[in-house]
């Protein structure tokens, strides 16, 4: 993971089908694609269209998020136009109305870039999870016991997005990550202990999306070197962030899962290189594993139990 030590005070294909369908029942999160909307402005919300539900305008909007949001860099209006299959004026209007309301925002170049309400909107949204309030407690544990810091995530396309974290007490340099930001799953420890526990056609389907790009002299830079990667990860049960995403910070990570054994989410240590040394690392990512399998317990314990009982009605 990509995270700067810092001294403080205080505290991207389209989206797994089938291992969305498992983290939904936890997260209530519905899987979206990369499908770009189709330009029929002259049909907008055409009671024809045969889904009494169906927004063209507002499905247009949401593919535009989509696609800035699944985007390394900024795009121009020629760029979305040609990537979404849009006539130049319907973007154009598209995108003026979400500058208005700050979902986006235009950078150098008249360059469009997601904006800062959405990451607002995003960290508002991440405490509504249920996941992130029955794994806290777990990650309260691990941060007391390995004493660095602890992270939660879930995959959203090629990327981890980080719902929680827990910093260990009384220490004074503490890993600058914020909740609701992400970085590539090929980068960090739990984005790989995700992609590592997915049926294998999942996983590839999430790869052959992947841009790599070097962060470090470390980091994995192709296909080939992150599937002997997610080999040797699915051998040993955990994930590591080798200074891959920043040099003297390093990373272990472990898969949740559900009672499929498919990873729906991961968590994470997180520390400086010198504190989380080599010899250090399996020490670590035993107390990881076995946290990642007492969640997981956990979660199909209470899956079970609303199975049992969906109304929420007591005996």
């Amino acid at each position: 993971m990509k995270a700067n030590l810092v001294k403080t005070g205080a505290d991207q294909p389209a989206e797994n089908p089938k291992a969305a369908r498992s983290a939904s029942r936890i997260l209530n999160m519905q899987p979206r694609g990369f499908a770009s909307i189709p330009d029929r402005s002259q049909h907008d919300d055409d009671p024809e269209s045969g889904d009494p539900y169906k927004l063209q305008g507002l499905d247009r909007v949401v593919a535009i998020l989509d696609l800035l949001g699944s985007s390394d860099s900024s795009l121009t209006l020629a760029e979305i136009c040609q990537r979404m299959d849009l006539r130049k004026s319907t973007a154009h209007r598209a995108l003026m109305a979400l500058e208005r309301t700050g979902l986006i925002e235009r950078a150098p170049a008249n360059r469009y870039r997601l904006g800062l309400k959405l990451y607002d909107m995003g960290s508002r949204a991440v405490e509504q999870i249920d996941l992130r309030s029955r794994v806290h407690p777990f990650l309260r544990k691990l941060a007391l016991r390995v004493g660095e810091t602890v992270h939660l995530g879930v995959l959203h396309k090629t990327r981890v997005v980080y719902i929680d974290k827990v910093e260990p007490i009384n220490r004074r340099v503490c890993i600058s990550s914020r909740t609701g930001t992400s970085n590539p799953v090929y980068s960090t420890s739990m984005g790989k202990a995700i992609l590592a526990f997915l049926p294998a056609e999942d996983a590839a389907e999430i790869i052959n999306h992947i841009h790599f790009v070097s962060f470090t002299s470390k980091t994995l830079n192709s296909r080939e070197e992150l599937m002997g990667a997610l080999d040797r990860i699915r051998r040993r049960g955990y994930a590591i962030d080798d200074e891959e995403m920043e040099i003297g910070t390093r990373c272990v990570g472990a898969p949740i899962v559900d009672a499929d054994q498919r990873a729906i989410a991961a968590l994470s240590v997180s520390g400086s290189a010198l504190r989380l040394a080599a010899h250090c690392v399996p020490g670590i990512a035993e107390h990881v594993v076995r946290c990642a399998q007492e969640v997981s317990a956990g979660l199909h314990a209470h899956l079970a139990k609303q199975r049992r009982n969906p109304g929420g009605i007591h005996a």
